[in-house]
């Protein structure tokens, strides 16, 4: 997760992720719908809708785009199509566990695609339980650094349940325990200091360093596992050091 996570935060300086961007806004829609169907169309009271929202907008998706995702989620507008949660395992090229977390109203068209990426990216699929065991539920906060300062960030949220503050870059990453994400969040916005997002992840118990051949083809696999529409995220238990990372982004 440490080494994913610092890659797509590297990845966001590339211009490459405007291509992407069409699918990015598709599946963030998606946790929209998904979130206001679940819990109720009304932000306040919804904290996964909250989150879900302020990440879409904070991505650039238009106002539009996300009020149509709440109404038809909650039911104000016809055309919500029934999501579903699956979760699969695997192997990414030397042993690195991989957990991909699909949200898709076409099981076998998932399935396939998530199987196909795998093959043909050097990996392996495995049975359920494989490599769940080696990742717990957690709150992961993502606060921009201009404005603020890792003091201020962790003075606001570890009465909270911060039980982290990371630098990661141009970002501090807040980890937090999946029950304690809301008030964290929450204990940000008293503060006054913005955050990006705010979701619930798999964060692995431990982490395997790579090297650059390595850390490429661990990346090239989870890159073709998220350019599947049904795939929303996909977590590692790769680490690499920052001199890999920025080896990598001289591909």
């Amino acid at each position: 997760m440490s080494g994913h996570s610092k890659w797509a935060t590297t990845k966001h300086k590339k211009a490459a992720i405007d291509a992407k961007r069409g699918k990015l806004f598709a599946k963030l829609i998606k946790n929209i719908e998904v979130a206001a169907r679940t819990g109720g169309g009304d932000p306040a009271g919804n904290p996964t809708l909250f989150d879900a929202i302020q990440k879409a907008k904070k991505t650039s998706v238009p106002n539009d785009n996300i009020e149509r995702a709440v109404k038809r989620g909650s039911g104000a507008e016809a055309g919500g199509a029934d999501y579903q949660t699956i979760m699969y395992e695997g192997y990414a090229p030397g042993g690195i566990a991989v957990l991909v977390e699909c949200l898709t109203d076409n099981k076998n068209r998932a399935a396939a695609e998530v199987r196909i990426a795998f093959t043909r990216n050097g990996g392996q699929m495995a049975d359920p339980g494989s490599v769940s065991y080696l990742f717990s539920r957690k709150g992961v906060i993502v606060v921009p650094k201009a404005g603020t300062s890792e003091d201020a960030v962790m003075e606001a949220t570890l009465d909270a349940g911060a039980e982290e503050v990371t630098d990661e870059g141009e970002v501090f990453e807040i980890l937090t325990e999946a029950t304690d994400l809301v008030a964290v969040r929450t204990a940000l916005q008293e503060a006054g200091i913005e955050y990006d997002s705010a979701d619930t992840v798999f964060y692995p118990s431990m982490e395997i360093e790579v090297d650059v051949d390595r850390a490429r083809a661990v990346l090239r696999l989870i890159d073709a596992l998220e350019d599947s529409d049904d795939v929303q995220n996909v977590y590692s238990n790769f680490d690499a050091s920052n001199e890999v990372l920025a080896a990598l982004e001289d591909d």
